[in-house]
């Protein structure tokens, strides 16, 4: 394995002229600080690829890129010399660097359905859907009351998994402190704080209570849950940022969604991951910034979905749809047989 610099380009979605001064602190580190390392970051990286690929006998028949700005040097310098590459992109909206390199690529495989028209269009384009690992798959019932009990709660409860991944998030942790006594009237609640913020939240460890081994509160947090096809799998209702990876993780298992996007990363890709969704009714989708002022929004939609079988149902059959359990398959085939 040969490394290759990188430079990351921060971005902000939904920033009002204001918010750069509100925000002062993010603005001079990341995106003045963090853009000037950035750029030197990315000059690096093409100058190192440059010189990785200049010889013939280096030289791969062909190049996949995952996306990101980690691809975008590589990329570049792949169309420099005409070396076939192939695109993954997992968002519904392709970001900064793939729009700069899919002109020139072979395949452009998309993690989300893509129409007819833009097919048409775009003979290059293919739907593959987003590789997950083989455990994301639907339960059955009597496998989710069991997951249920592995995890210590009442099998006879609804459950409502509320995650906002490894390292978590801020704004779905305050939210589920401010509204986890009400929850706790209607539903079991295991919250995922995350790495980043679980110390922030650890006085919700009041409410986990236990009596010799059995849980009493039907409250559990964890820091991270490695079994997170197993926890989620356990789950009637997840709440979860709207991460592609994520979407796909929950179409493979068959979940009723709620889905949070966070706003203000760059180009909106979760928020447009979850507008997309939404559309079909596949998910519910609750505004960031408005959950964060009112988090009895988050609330209420919990207990609306508890109390709407029939709608979660009809939510997880849509978001179903969007599961490729052969996208690992489907997109080594393709880079194969453009190879």
């Amino acid at each position: 394995m040969r490394r290759i610099p990188a430079g990351k380009f921060h971005r902000y979605s939904n920033w009002e002229f204001k918010d750069y001064f509100i925000h002062l602190w993010i603005t001079i580190k990341d995106l003045i600080i963090g853009n000037i390392l950035g750029f030197l970051g990315f000059i690096a990286g093409c100058i190192t690829a440059f010189f990785r690929l200049l010889f013939k006998q280096n030289r791969p028949d062909i190049i996949f890129l995952k996306g990101g700005y980690v691809c975008l040097p590589v990329g570049l310098v792949a169309k420099l010399f005409k070396i076939p590459y192939i695109i993954h992109e997992s968002d519904a909206v392709a970001g900064l660097a793939n729009r700069l390199l899919m002109k020139k690529a072979k395949k452009v495989a998309f993690g989300s359905p893509i129409s007819e028209e833009i097919q048409e269009k775009h003979p290059n384009y293919v739907w593959t859907g987003i590789p997950v690992g083989p455990e994301f798959k639907p339960v059955s019932g009597n496998k989710q009351i069991s997951l249920k009990k592995a995890f210590s709660f009442n099998a006879d409860k609804p459950l409502v998994i509320i995650t906002g991944g490894s390292q978590g998030s801020e704004n779905l942790n305050e939210a589920t402190r401010a509204i986890l006594p009400e929850l706790l009237k209607f539903t079991s609640v295991g919250l995922v704080a995350g790495r980043k913020h679980y110390e922030n939240m650890i006085d919700l460890k009041k409410y986990e209570n236990w009596d010799k081994a059995e849980l009493e509160s039907n409250f559990r947090m964890w820091e991270f849950n490695t079994t997170m096809d197993e926890l989620m799998g356990a789950a009637d209702v997840v709440v979860s940022r709207a991460g592609a990876t994520t979407i796909a993780e929950l179409a493979g298992l068959k979940k009723a969604v709620i889905l949070v996007p966070f706003a203000r990363l760059p180009g909106g890709h979760q928020t447009k991951n979850a507008a997309r969704l939404a559309k079909t009714k596949a998910v519910s989708v609750i505004d960031d910034l408005k959950m964060v002022n009112n988090p009895n929004i988050l609330l209420e939609e919990i207990r609306h979905l508890i109390k709407s079988p029939r709608l979660r149902a009809d939510m997880a059959d849509h978001l179903a749809k969007e599961a490729r359990a052969d996208a690992a398959k489907r997109l080594a085939e393709i880079i194969l047989e453009e190879a």
